[in-house]
């Protein structure tokens, strides 16, 4: 198979190695961008969201082969210092307990607001479906989200 040429993060990547590597190894182990973490590996959790295209996705389930001309952005990329009105709302609101699934709720959460500026309690609830917290902080989850929502307007 012919190398891969994905953008991540802005800069152009050539994958040559096995076509189907999760993408989330890729991010991990041979670009060390290892904000984006491995949860439960079947596409359940959400720990593991990236944007492919503008659109979230589940990196521990996307391979390679499929990412050709791509654009990936993970959580190292959604704002160069960490400003993203995300990314402020949640430290503000200090919504991480472990922090192990957020950078896949921000990511999942930047996809939300791209799409809906006002989200209610059902948009967010409906949007953020599927991304488990084991520590439970859907509350501070759901006030981050609002706050960022907020901050843009």
């Amino acid at each position: 198979m012919a190398p891969i040429s994905v953008t991540i993060n802005g800069a152009r990547r050539t994958f040559d190695g096995d076509p189907t590597m999760p993408l989330l190894w890729y991010l991990r182990d041979e670009l060390a961008l290892t904000g984006t973490k491995y949860g439960c590996g079947i596409s359940q959790c959400g720990a593991c969201t990236v944007h492919v295209n503008g659109a979230p996705v589940r990196a521990c389930q996307r391979r390679m082969q499929s990412l050709a001309d791509a654009t990936v952005t993970t959580i190292e990329g959604l704002h160069p210092t960490g400003a993203h009105p995300l990314q402020v709302a949640w430290r503000e609101i200090d919504v991480p307990q472990c922090g192990f699934c957020q950078s896949g709720q921000i990511m999942q959460a930047a996809t939300l607001l791209s799409r809906n500026a006002s989200p209610t309690d059902a948009d967010i609830d409906t949007a953020m479906n599927g991304h488990i917290c084991r520590c439970g902080t859907y509350p501070r989850i759901r006030a981050a989200i609002k706050a960022a929502a907020e901050a843009t307007r």
